[in-house]
């Protein structure tokens, strides 16, 4: 998803393979990123193009007629079905592939404003409405959608409109009859009930004013950092020859405090899974549900009323302000290349994506100096480009240089010494050429070789210039592309939200799961500064494109701002962790949490504990384990064991599986089997056991017994607590469904408590704007209005 498919990566390696010695040492040994460039793409023959556009032609980027009756019609079952997020989807997808001003894309859009209706969204109802009567709705079905509008509007307290639609209706009734004798006398039944709703709104309305209801909103930095705009005053930028650039606190920072607020210099929605490419076989319509179909492709705001590009089928946007937005800065130049870019992966259009916004900044001059005689080592040493002369920004040192007093720069600052969210600060992110594989190198030049070849190709079938020219010396463009590709590798951000699923198979009192998925990809310049660690003191959420970075613990004066890479110390062993920040990020963990694992590696975390079946004592050991009770000769194979804990899950899974389908009784007896057999080896707190215990809240919720429900969740909470600590994003999730079953089941006091424990802990972590935040404020307000039982 990240790089090219697995086709055109075999493709190239084989071709690397098959290059003279001499030219693989060419590469290889080249001294500066223009060099690899060219001396890539010099080897890109026009087979290699056409064996790369057969596999971007089976993605289905284009406008196809046929497409939207069907999309319409699979739209319409889910509708009948009351399934209104599907239907939406599906007619999303019909709108997608319509033509502009066409009965396809009308239709698609008032049906869609009908399942957008029924899931109380009049706003958005009210939207594809005006779009559904913009593209030529037919007029027989005018009326249909005029009532629509007036019930959206009443409900919307928006009377005067309501009024004036309906007096509107009934002229155009009077003046012009377009329906049958019989749907006209439903249609006048339907306008009186709705004029004598109107007249009771307003009566209401007159003696019950609206009243403002008050929206949490995130808080704002603190105070402005006069060095990096978009971080807290509490937090300086430093630099070392070890550690590079780094983050330190100014000041004692307390849990929760805001550090860094930054929107991504550039992002790219992540597909999710590869949409299906169609050879002829099958249907080429996918129905399946993606991130594509959910986020706005320009600024990742959740909707179900996407507005498509004129011009492709895949990008869709929340609005048609975005999709201006984005024509104008970077989509009229990738709405032709969809199937390319969707073959060159992710890392590719984001590198394409960044030269794309440069032009905007100005970066000409600052592209053009990549193209110079700058080396790999040079490129890689964070002194490269800038007439940097301490290595402590926050010593405020100064050198003399020509009579004039010259402050140190660290690299990715101005001329002022400010670190700011641009292209110049996206330049500096190191690309550590040095590490990369010429087999990677000679991959990502190939792919953006190509890439700018149909840029190319594009623009010189565009003699009128009607999209902007990147550059006269498109390989200039090149060369930067080609940084930016390898710069992901380490300094890639994953843009992540929180989507609930739900737990219980009961609308009315729904209990859901959290859990973090992947939106998209981008790059974060003030992000990029933190360095990693294992155990972090910080936690990082998403609002939109926006990165907020939170103290997740104190943080002392003159300490480390940390983030984790991603290999945590509760969800990896050391080893592991090691091995994969070496292969990824080309570094050895050293922080105080590796170092202490690596000196009690034989002993393993409590999650991952066995005991003695004899006596209950934890077992310790190598191949080998040996009871820890003196007074216990008990001693048991470590394969013996990880065989039986992977039998126990397999029937974990089976369980899952069984709740998926509705048979209750039969995983609940399956699961309670499972935690018999697991009491016998494994620890307490061991995560197989926290799994389980899940899975029978799980089936108890489902079955509405939230007293056993919460029972379960508590002893699954004991796990999660060992695993992640009390003060985890992990636990506050927990502690918010335990909120929601205690909540169901009326259990006031308990469930007070427990949201009381979730919200100090979430607060940390995603300050007062997160929906579970603001959905606990609810369950308490509604709690605390409740009568005394």
């Amino acid at each position: 998803m990240d790089l090219p498919v697995d086709e055109w990566k075999s493709y190239i390696f084989q071709k690397w393979s098959l290059l003279p010695k001499s030219i693989q040492d060419t590469i290889s040994t080249a001294d500066t990123l223009k060099d690899i460039f060219l001396h890539s793409s010099s080897l890109l023959q026009p087979e290699d193009e056409a064996f790369l556009k057969s596999l971007a032609s089976g993605y289905l980027m284009g406008k196809d007629p046929n497409a939207p009756p069907f999309y319409r019609e699979e739209g319409n079952k889910k509708f009948q079905k009351k399934d209104y997020v599907g239907a939406t989807v599906m007619y999303s997808k019909g709108i997608s592939h319509a033509r502009p001003h066409t009965a396809d894309i009308s239709l698609c859009y008032a049906n869609r404003s009908a399942a957008l209706f029924y899931m109380d969204e009049y706003e958005m109802c009210l939207k594809d409405i005006t779009r559904a009567q913009m593209h030529g709705y037919p007029e027989s079905l005018q009326p249909k959608v005029t009532l629509r509008k007036v019930e959206c509007l009443v409900t919307l307290g928006r009377l005067q409109e309501a009024g004036q639609t309906i007096r509107a209706l009934e002229s155009n009734f009077a003046a012009k009859p377009t329906v049958a004798a019989a749907q006209f006398q439903i249609l006048q039944r339907n306008l009186c009930r709705l004029k004598m709703k109107v007249q009771e709104r307003e009566r209401l309305s007159a003696t019950f004013p609206t009243t403002l209801t008050k929206i949490f909103e995130d808080l704002d930095l603190r105070e402005m950092n006069g060095q990096i705009p978009c971080a807290s005053s509490s937090v300086s930028l430093c630099m070392d020859p070890l550690r590079g650039r780094y983050l330190i606190a100014t000041e004692d920072i307390l849990p929760g405090e805001l550090l860094v607020k930054e929107d991504a210099f550039v992002s790219v929605l992540n597909p999710g899974e590869r949409p299906p490419k169609h050879h002829g076989l099958v249907s080429k319509w996918d129905t399946r549900v993606t991130n594509g179909d959910l986020y706005c492709h320009r600024c990742l705001t959740h909707t179900l009323a996407m507005v498509p590009c004129d011009g492709c089928s895949y990008a869709k946007y929340c609005s048609h302000e975005c999709m201006q937005q984005a024509w104008g800065l970077y989509h009229n130049r990738e709405c032709p290349l969809g199937g390319l870019l969707l073959t060159l992966g992710i890392f590719c259009h984001v590198a394409l994506r960044a030269t794309l916004l440069a032009r905007f900044e100005g970066a000409s001059k600052v592209i053009r100096k990549l193209s110079g005689e700058i080396s790999n080592r040079d490129m890689c040493s964070p002194e490269s480009e800038n007439p940097v002369h301490t290595l402590r920004s926050d010593l405020g040192e100064e050198s003399e240089e020509n009579g004039n007093i010259v402050q140190a720069l660290i690299p990715g600052c101005d001329v002022n010494g400010k670190y700011e969210s641009n292209y110049n600060a996206v330049f500096h992110l190191l690309p550590h050429t040095e590490h990369h594989s010429p087999e990677y190198k000679f991959l990502c030049a190939l792919s953006v070789s190509a890439l700018c070849r149909q840029l190319e190709a594009a623009d010189s079938s565009k003699p009128d210039a009607a999209a902007p020219v990147l550059c006269s010396e498109l390989s200039t463009w090149g060369v930067a592309m080609l940084k930016h590709m390898l710069q992901l590798q380490c300094n890639a951000q994953a843009i992540t939200t929180v989507q609930q699923t739900a737990l219980s198979g009961s609308e009315e009192t729904n209990v859901t799961n959290s859990r973090q998925v992947r939106l998209a990809t981008g790059i974060f310049p003030v992000v990029s500064l933190l360095n990693h660690s294992c155990s972090p003191n910080t936690s990082m959420s998403f609002i939109s494109t926006v990165a907020t970075v939170r103290a997740s613990e104190r943080i002392a004066k003159g300490q480390e701002i940390l983030h984790c890479y991603g290999p945590h110390h509760s969800r990896m062993a050391v080893a592991d962790r090691q091995q994969k920040l070496r292969a990824q990020y080309f570094f050895d963990c050293s922080c105080p949490v590796c170092q202490k694992e690596k000196h009690r590696a034989a002993v393993g975390p409590r999650w991952e504990a066995f005991c003695c079946g004899r006596c209950g004592a934890l077992l310790q050991g190598g191949d080998v384990l040996s009871c820890d009770s003196t007074s216990c000769m008990e001693s048991v194979s470590r394969d013996h064991l990880i065989s039986r804990v992977q039998d126990l899950q397999r029937q974990v899974g089976g369980a899952r599986k069984l709740l998926g389908n509705g048979q209750l009784e039969q995983a609940i007896q399956l699961l309670l089997g499972c935690r018999h057999d697991a009491e016998s080896f494994l620890s307490p707190e061991h995560s197989v056991v926290g799994e389980m215990e899940d899975a029978l809240a799980q089936a108890y919720a489902a079955l509405g017994d939230w007293q056993k429900s919460a029972a379960h969740l508590q002893k699954s909470l004991q796990v999660v607590e060992a695993q992640h600590g009390p003060s985890s994003v992990e636990m506050g999730h927990e502690l918010f469904k335990l909120a929601q079953l205690f909540f169901n089941g009326f259990a006031i006091p308990e469930a007070l408590n427990t949201i009381e424990r979730a919200e100090k802990v979430l607060l940390v972590h995603y300050g007062p704007c997160s929906d579970e935040i603001q959905e606990l404020q609810k369950m308490k307000s509604c709690l605390l209005d409740s009568p005394p039982i």
